[in-house]
């Protein structure tokens, strides 16, 4: 009997023991400040996009064939000094390939013409200095002017064939094609001479889905990306917006412009635009991944003298890493960014930099 007494006894001081134990350790536990990183608010900007993709393509591209018969004689690059090669910049008006034949000059007579008119403009001046002393008729005068018109047209019609011997850049842009052919061999009229392409301003068609047709609008600027332009952005702007809705893929046309004035796009690239839709300003922009949700709630950590405080948000506009938080966080709060994912309300916490 007394042995199971003291049995008791010793069981009773032992649970006794570890509840004290427990308890201390409980406290221990309670006491532990939980580790956190915070940023302080301050205002920002955040833009609301619709993406899309597409093919860009140049604003400008020709290919420039013959005009007539003759030998062929490519020109020189004259930022080079060297024979134009594909890939060569080119100037508005510059000569890229000439051709001669002298046959072809005799037939145009370039210099019998230009004389003519100058006979035909000094006939008409002796005939009005002879009209005002009565010496000749008004149909005299009127003869006379029909002359230097015919002349004239004579003149310009062998300016516009002579204008044929030479093959010049319409614009400025890169040569993107340029067929060899042997110096001095005579070519036929139609054949292929080069081509030539600006592309410092591009476009790319897009297709986007009915439910942007309210917030896509003509205007809007638009960021382009490539993987190939890493870290770099293109900057283009919605130009042209089809109102009709296309029945079989439920979506729209439309075209973007795009400065590509340093050239970093190639035609034929594939390319990610963002068109800008919204756009707030002077707003609170915290991190998404930082903000907790329960069912129709959204809320996130804040530190109030080293305590965890439960902040409810109303958001506004979101991207794909931030959002706008409308109310529940003020500028100068000391939002948690990390290390919120196991705190409760009221949670100690450790502020680490």
């Amino acid at each position: 009997m007394k042995t199971y007494t003291i049995l008791s006894v010793m069981a009773a001081t032992s649970l006794s023991l570890a509840g004290c134990s427990n308890q201390q350790n409980t406290n221990t536990a309670n006491d532990l400040a939980s580790p956190v990183s915070v940023m302080e608010l301050t205002t920002n900007s955040i833009k609301k996009f619709n993406s899309t993709t597409g093919t860009v393509m140049s604003n400008a591209e020709v290919e420039l064939k013959s005009e007539m018969a003759g030998a062929y004689l490519l020109q020189k690059n004259p930022r080079t000094g060297q024979p134009y090669k594909l890939g060569d910049m080119v100037k508005k008006g510059e000569v890229i390939v000439k051709f001669e034949d002298q046959e072809y000059d005799n037939g145009i007579a370039i210099e019998s013409k230009k004389l003519t008119l100058e006979l035909a403009e000094q006939d008409l001046k002796k005939q009005k200095a002879l009209y005002e002393k009565g010496g000749v008729t008004l149909t005299d005068i009127q003869n006379a002017e029909i002359q230097i018109t015919s002349s004239k047209y004579d003149y310009e019609n062998a300016l516009l064939s002579l204008a044929k011997k030479e093959i010049k850049a319409p614009f400025d842009g890169v040569i993107i094609a340029l067929p060899h052919y042997t110096e001095n061999v005579k070519l036929e009229s139609g054949q292929s001479i080069v081509s030539i392409m600006d592309y410092s301003k591009m476009y790319m068609e897009i297709n986007l889905p009915e439910s942007a047709l309210q917030t896509v609008k003509t205007g809007q600027p638009a960021y382009i990306t490539h993987y190939t332009l890493d870290r770099d952005t293109l900057h283009g702007v919605v130009s042209q917006l089809s109102p009709a809705i296309s029945t079989e893929t439920r979506t729209f046309q439309g075209v973007i412009t795009i400065d590509n004035r340093n050239l970093k796009l190639r035609p034929g690239m594939f390319v990610k635009a963002d068109i800008v839709v919204d756009q707030a300003n002077g707003t609170i922009v915290i991190p998404k991944e930082v903000v907790l949700s329960n069912r129709n709630r959204r809320y996130v950590y804040v530190v109030e003298k080293n305590i965890a405080k439960v902040r409810n948000l109303r958001v506004g506009l979101e991207d794909n890493d931030n959002i706008e938080v409308l109310e529940g966080l003020q500028v100068g709060d000391n939002l948690i960014i990390r290390g919120y994912e196991t705190l409760r309300e009221d949670s100690k916490v450790k502020v680490q930099k």
